[in-house]
């Protein structure tokens, strides 16, 4: 995937969304050798990005080495992001961070990152979209898409023509090579039509890390991923 504009000109990496795998501790569980092989067999499957997201850390210290497994067991072959806790990246030595709307700033993130990471935003409205133009992020994940059971929902979904709106939005902010991932209640059933709505790759959990078997289940969804680009392109 090319990089944006913005990543060509400071040197921060460019962001494959393809097959974002969220590591949910509410989800996968808090054993930090369970989520270091469930990351890894993501990863052999197809996983172009893996992030660690556990909500409302209550040991900073477990979450940390949590983190360093992951990162040992992937070994560099993809990137690997912390949800929320700058902190934590920065201690780990993690490839950056993904951000909800009420975290850090991008700017600050940026800041304390530096230019080499790689800054994530959850984007929820299209007015947030409007604001992509000043800030430091390399991707945006627009959501939620449908509903979901691995977190609260206190926004109705915005569904595949939200999608497509917000998306928009978010291109005219900061151009067509910002990278868009799609986020909530996708899967195998869905993934190929929020590529079709303009999505460069799908951010998923349950979809994933609840199948029997993660490496397959990766190199599902990447090939209904893979084909439905593939199929957006051939079209225009």
């Amino acid at each position: 995937m090319p990089a944006s504009a913005s990543a060509a000109s400071t040197g921060r990496r460019a962001v494959d969304l393809r097959l974002y795998g969220l590591l949910d501790v509410g989800v996968c569980g808090a054993d930090g050798a369970r989520l270091a092989e469930l990351g890894a067999e993501a990863v052999a499957g197809g996983c172009t990005l893996l992030q660690y997201r556990e909500k409302d850390i209550a040991d900073a210290r477990a979450a940390l080495g949590r983190i360093r497994a992951i990162l040992e067991a992937v070994g560099g072959r993809v990137p690997v992001l912390v949800n929320d806790r700058v902190d934590l990246a920065l201690a780990a030595g993690a490839d950056g961070v993904h951000l909800g709307q009420s975290d850090l700033h991008p700017a600050d993130a940026r800041r304390l990152l530096g230019e080499g990471a790689i800054i994530g935003l959850t984007l929820k409205k299209a007015a947030q979209a409007d604001e992509l133009y000043r800030l430091p992020v390399d991707y945006a994940c627009i959501g939620g898409v449908f509903a979901t059971t691995s977190k609260d929902n206190p926004d109705p979904p915005v569904g595949l023509d939200g999608f497509a709106s917000i998306a928009f939005r978010a291109r005219l902010a900061r151009g067509a090579d910002l990278p868009l991932g799609a986020i909530a209640g996708i899967d195998l059933d869905n993934a190929a039509a929020v590529i079709a709505a303009g999505a460069d790759g799908v951010a998923v959990i349950t979809a994933l890390f609840g199948a029997d078997s993660v490496r397959q289940r990766a190199s599902d969804l990447r090939a209904r991923i893979d084909a439905a680009l593939a199929e957006r392109a051939a079209s225009r």
